[in-house]
Parts: structure tokens; C-alpha cells; sequence
């Protein structure tokens, strides 16, 4: 295939760089800035440096930008595209894109599904990406209205490239468990290192405290698009875990030690009934 990749960030690179060390497609990348694409070149992880034109050759393209991003420039250079082609994003959150790519797909006569893969860094940018970065890794597919041909088509090339395991789900329900399993753990992990204690850490630090603070290194611009544009799922995520830690210092304030006991215990076994 002729795949186009747009954005050459961690995700775009490395799909660039997975697609061109696992598999025979030709990639052309897509970039606002021409450095990361210069850099994309001199490695090898592009064929060559595309523009809106280079989307009427390609079978399939893959937006690796922000969420809206992704639409805007569908809306924009939805007319380069070819009829028949498959058009993917790589977007943290689906309810805000899908219902806009299904209509824009309509409008262009191309296929949109929807996808999320499960893999990244702290850090951020072409430099820090890589053709490993998504092996053993969780593939969402979110179909929306795409036949299964081309669902197919999108599914094996992310097994190809080096994906785990495959997800397949629906929109609501994609927003729903990402803000379980990925933007609370962003939201705690900031809100934790906000204490006055966390400048004075070094040195009383251990394991614990590089847990739960490691993915306060946050893209802040984009993760407060996704917090904003699935609000309503991480807002009900935020309410169970403000209440959670409520009962927990009120056990502590009141000196209970059955009832601190008891809410300790049932995260333990939680956890391990999960075998992890």
C-alpha cells in the first residue's frame, strides 16, 4: 500500500519507522515543520515528504495529530483523497471525532475507522520515536460505520507492525474506560505532584513516588483537549476517586482503624483478583 502519515510526532514517527521496518508499504509523511520530516528522510522511517496532493495515491492515511487536528485537516484536504481509500486517527478520545470523520467520509467518498493504539512515552517528538514502541501493545479499533474489509485491512497492519492484541469497541464505550485507565492516572499524577512536599522529594523517594508521579511529565496542550473533549466520562472517574479517597481520610481523621482496614484490604483484593 501507499500509506500517508500525518504528524510526525512519537505515534506518527513510529508508525512511519514500524510500517517501514515490518512490512513492504511505501510511507510518505506529512509534517507542519519540515525538520522532523528532514529527520524522517536522513532515517529512512519516510520514502519521501508528501503535501495534500500526495493523498490522491494513497490507500491508506493515518492521522497521527491532535484530535480536532485531525478533523480540520480532513475538512481541509478531504478532497485530495482518493475514493476507496482508508482514513484512521490515533485519537485518545472517539466521541468528539468519530461522528464528524463518518460524515466527512461521506462527504469524500473515503473509509473512516476509528483507532487508538495503546503505546507512547513521556517524552515527546519525532526524536524519542521508534519502530518498537508498539510491540505487545493494545490496539483499540473503533469501527464506526466501516465495512469489515476495511476494519480488517487497518487490524493487520497494526498486528504486523508489532501490536499485542486487538479491541474492538465502541465510541462511548472507548471514552469511557480511557478515562478509567488513562486520563485519571494523568489527572493524579499531576495533582499529586503539586504538594509543597514534592520539591523537597529527593532523597525520601523510592519506588512509590516514581509510580505514581511518572506520567506528570504531561503534554499539557493535548491533554487538555482530551480532558475537555471527554469531560463527561473522566468527570464521573473523578467523582468515584474523590469519594474513594474521602472515606479513606475520614477513617484516618476519625481514627477508625476497622473502617481503614477494611478500605485497604478491598483495593488489595481488587487488585488481585485481577492477577496482576
Amino acid at each position: 500500500m501507499n500509506i500517508v502519515v500525518v504528524g510526525m510526532g512519537i505515534i506518527g514517527g513510529s508508525y512511519a519507522k514500524a510500517i517501514k521496518k515490518y512490512t513492504k508499504n511505501k510511507v510518505i509523511g506529512i509534517n507542519r515543520s519540515e525538520a522532523s520530516l528532514k529527520k524522517a528522510i536522513e532515517c529512512g522511517a519516510i520514502d519521501e515528504i508528501g503535501t495534500a496532493e500526495s493523498l490522491s495515491s494513497a490507500d491508506m492515511v493515518i492521522l497521527c495529530v491532535y484530535p480536532m487536528a485531525a478533523v480540520e485537516f480532513i475538512e481541509k484536504n478531504g478532497k485530495y483523497i482518493k475514493s476507496g481509500a482508508i482514513v484512521t486517527d490515533t485519537s485518545g478520545i472517539k466521541s468528539e471525532i468519530c461522528p464528524k470523520m463518518v460524515e466527512l467520509s461521506k462527504k469524500y467518498n473515503f473509509t473512516f475507522v476509528g483507532t487508538h493504539p495503546m503505546a507512547g512515552k513521556e517524552k515527546n517528538g519525532f526524536d524519542v520515536s521508534e519502530a518498537e514502541l508498539f510491540n505487545n501493545a493494545s490496539f483499540i479499533c473503533v469501527p464506526c460505520e466501516a465495512d469489515e474489509q476495511s476494519v480488517a485491512v487497518v487490524e493487520a497492519l497494526a498486528l504486523e507492525i508489532g501490536f499485542g492484541c486487538i479491541r474492538r469497541t465502541t465510541a462511548q464505550e472507548h471514552d469511557k474506560m480511557i478515562a478509567f485507565t488513562s486520563q485519571l492516572p494523568h489527572v493524579l499524577a499531576c495533582a499529586y505532584v503539586l504538594s509543597p512536599c514534592c520539591l523537597n522529594h529527593k532523597g525520601f523517594s523510592a519506588g512509590s513516588y516514581r509510580d505514581v508521579s511518572r506520567v506528570a511529565n504531561i503534554n499539557a496542550q493535548l491533554w487538555t483537549e482530551l480532558f475537555l473533549e471527554n469531560k463527561e466520562p473522566l468527570s464521573r472517574e473523578l467523582d468515584i476517586l474523590i469519594d474513594n479517597i474521602s472515606k479513606i481520610k475520614n477513617a484516618i481523621e476519625s481514627g477508625d482503624e476497622k473502617e481503614l482496614c477494611a478500605l485497604l484490604n478491598k483495593g488489595r483484593k481488587t487488585k488481585e483478583a485481577l492477577g496482576e
